[in-house]
């Protein structure tokens, strides 16, 4: 496994140039990126169970992917702070363009973070756990009966609508600006130039 990651990145632009996003930035950000939508999925097919049983199934899938998801972002927060900056932000959009892609950026954060610590906080006071983790034969709780579900809820919509606005902002300038920006966050080959 570490000779394929080796020859995987050989060639490959480990860290984040003023043009572009490195391979373990753009690594994070693909594997969040799915993720995050299988967590949606499985999230909102959760909620939509009536039988404690099926809803037990799906949430034994979804509780490790909130996790795995939280953990990425940890190391996507500390990989920013402690080994690689980002690029230079794209020139000529308006300034309200680039306000808004820093704010979509950090509620993006903002969000995972905000869900991380809800669904922990249900498992916990639910009980939840030990039903999904450790066997128990107990029927799961309503998650409604606890506080964290609200936040939770709403975070997952939130969620959606910051997934359609970056997912939108992507779109708009591969098709319509046509500005290339799209590839900055995409595995590169080092160029000639950044070789020697």
């Amino acid at each position: 496994m570490t000779l394929f990651l080796i020859q995987t990145l050989r060639g490959r632009i480990v860290k984040s140039t003023a043009t572009g996003y490195g391979t373990v930035a753009v690594t994070i950000h693909w594997l969040s990126a799915i993720l995050i939508l299988a967590l949606l999925g499985s999230g909102f097919r959760a909620s939509s169970f009536v039988d404690s049983a099926a809803k037990a199934s799906v949430l034994s899938v979804h509780v490790p992917l909130g996790i795995t998801i939280l953990l990425l972002t940890l190391v996507r927060v500390a990989w920013w702070v402690f080994a690689d900056s980002k690029p230079s932000h794209p020139t000529g959009d308006p300034a309200w363009q680039t306000m808004s892609a820093k704010a979509v950026h950090i509620l993006f954060y903002v969000v995972i973070f905000g869900m991380a610590a809800s669904g922990i906080g249900m498992m916990i006071l639910s009980g939840a756990g030990s039903i999904l983790f450790a066997g128990s034969d107990a029927p799961l709780p309503d998650f409604w009966d606890y506080l964290p579900r609200v936040p939770h809820g709403i975070g997952a919509r939130v969620m959606i609508a910051l997934l359609a606005l970056h997912i939108g902002a992507a779109l708009y300038h591969h098709f319509i600006k046509k500005d290339g920006l799209i590839w900055r966050m995409w595995f590169r080959q080092k160029t000639q130039r950044e070789r020697s």
